[in-house]
């Protein structure tokens, strides 16, 4: 089995040092972004890569990277990991649910804050493609309005990406797709 990536838990980020392994991260599915390289052209880089918790967290969970901290280099629980995730996310539990069943679909998935959103989703990769889906995370008990759905829509046709809002039942394991369709009449 090929030794796992060693990745620096620093704060609320994770960070790849051996900018070698960071690369072969980020070509394995986009994982992190190198630092001070917005949209990297190449694969390959010879900086730093940093990963946010959620990847990090899909990362570990997967057995791809080995989590450590401070100079003694002290390995990172998975519970660590979760419980600083559950502090700097809301709603971690279920938006960290659809972003492993995304993943694990086989698609790309980065943080969709500039569209709005929770996700963008991508069938490529940025860089490759502009990301065809934007993906709220609401729980079956949240309210959404006409109105909101309205404001996304138009965001979603002005930036031409599909919306689609996941609803994750974390008791059965399952996540409902609710992908909307704009026309004209």
């Amino acid at each position: 089995m090929p030794k796992k990536t060693e990745v620096e838990f620093i704060e609320n980020f994770l960070v790849v040092w051996d900018s070698a392994k960071g690369s072969e991260l980020y070509k394995m599915g986009f994982y992190g972004k190198p630092l001070g390289i917005s949209k990297p052209k190449i694969p390959e880089f010879t900086v730093p890569l940093v990963l946010d918790l959620m990847e990090g967290l899909y990362l570990a969970t997967k057995g791809i990277i080995t989590v450590y901290e401070g100079p003694q280099k002290k390995k990172v629980s998975l519970v660590k990991l979760r419980q600083r995730a559950r502090q700097l996310y809301e709603d971690f539990d279920e938006k960290y649910a659809v972003y492993r069943d995304l993943r694990d679909d086989g698609l790309i998935v980065t943080p969709g804050i500039k569209f709005g959103c929770d996700f963008a989703v991508y069938k490529y990769g940025p860089g490759v493609e502009h990301a065809p889906y934007m993906v709220s995370v609401k729980s079956a008990n949240s309210e959404i309005t006409a109105t909101d759905i309205v404001k996304a829509g138009r965001l979603a046709t002005t930036v031409r990406k599909r919306f689609i809002i996941a609803v994750p039942n974390l008791e059965k394991g399952k996540i409902r797709y609710l992908i909307f369709k704009w026309f004209k009449a």
